[in-house]
């Protein structure tokens, strides 16, 4: 749990707010898209949707243990 919360910082409020100017020295291959800007549109986005399918997946296997 605590590694998803700071997998969640750190892809939102790091890569997405506080990293941006230092980020936005590469750009994304093929679209010409700053990976600063890229992480604060559409990176966080991926990356919360990421953690919240390995969150349930975990759960799942912590309800199917506690159910035997």
């Amino acid at each position: 749990m605590s590694l998803l919360l700071f997998c969640w910082f750190f892809f939102s409020l790091g890569c997405g707010v506080l990293w941006v100017d230092f980020l936005n020295q590469w750009t994304i291959p093929g679209t010409g898209f700053k990976l600063g800007f890229w992480f604060a549109q559409q990176g966080s986005i991926i990356a919360f949707v990421l953690i919240v399918l390995i969150y349930a997946i975990l759960m799942n296997r912590v309800d199917k243990a506690d159910h035997n």
